[in-house]
């Protein structure tokens, strides 16, 4: 298939999702998304574009605008749940509480309302999309740990965060046979990276679905799949990078097709 034809396909498929996702929605189904947090505007908050490219019908809540007594009772009406990136995990949450002078900012909320956000979750088999600091909170609150600062903590070539975090890359290899590899059809690829801190030690309910070139951990899901609610997270910046990019579009349009089923069930 030469590159015009490829285009038309991916463009083609598209336009049929985005119909599909769009249609459920009008008619009287709307769809809910629970963000854990939206910074700035709905209109220019990349979480919330990157989404709603593919359905611009659904509502994206931003969690922590929501007042502290009513976070589950608003997450009762959502069909999904995005965890997006943002300052880091107090170390405290993973035992590393006398470490935390190679950290950057805290904040003790978006700790404490993720963690219960990831709780409701779970209890009610939400679909779960983790990106950068959402990957990273959900292998805490599921038992792991963090690498406080990767260029003290390991030796490593990888670049994982740059002055210019808007121009910075590195390479990611998906592993095979897991749900990473069956959403984008792709072995390898480049993504936007702009994180200091990652997983070190794995939850035992979770498994790597793709690593770095220096092999840490970029992508992760459920261990053990039978009976379990739709989880995937990774390290990288999906909604910072080019629709065409099989790592970025698929996994949005993949967690929106397990919410809508999710909300019609």
């Amino acid at each position: 298939m030469n590159c015009k034809k490829r285009c038309f396909h991916f463009f083609a498929i598209f336009a049929i999702t985005t119909f599909v996702l769009s249609s459920c929605c009008r008619e009287g189904r709307q769809l809910k998304i629970a963000v854990s947090k939206i910074s700035g505007d709905h209109a220019t908050n990349n979480y919330v574009k990157w989404l709603s490219g593919i359905n611009p019908d659904a509502e994206y809540i931003n969690m922590y605008a929501v007042s502290r007594d009513s976070v589950e009772l608003i997450f009762e009406d959502c069909a999904g749940l995005l965890l997006t990136g943002g300052v880091d995990v107090y170390p405290g949450n993973y035992g590393k509480e006398y470490d935390t002078a190679r950290c950057g900012e805290f904040d003790f909320y978006r700790d404490s309302l993720e963690f219960k956000l990831i709780e409701l979750a779970m209890e009610r088999e939400v679909p779960v999309i983790g990106v950068c600091r959402g990957q990273q909170i959900l292998n805490v609150a599921l038992g792991g740990s963090l690498y406080v600062d990767i260029p003290t903590d390991i030796n490593t070539m990888v670049l994982h965060r740059c002055e210019d975090w808007q121009n910075c890359y590195h390479n990611v290899k998906v592993l095979p046979d897991n749900l990473l590899k069956t959403i984008t059809g792709v072995d390898d690829g480049r993504v936007t990276t702009n994180h200091h801190q990652i997983i070190d030690r794995l939850s035992d309910e979770l498994k790597v679905l793709a690593v770095s070139d220096d092999g840490l951990i970029e992508s992760v899901g459920w261990r053990n799949t039978p009976d379990k609610p739709f989880l995937i997270a990774v390290q990288w910046h999906p909604e910072r990078m080019d629709t065409t990019n099989r790592l970025s579009f698929p996994l949005a349009k993949r967690f929106l097709e397990e919410s809508i089923i999710y909300k019609n069930h």
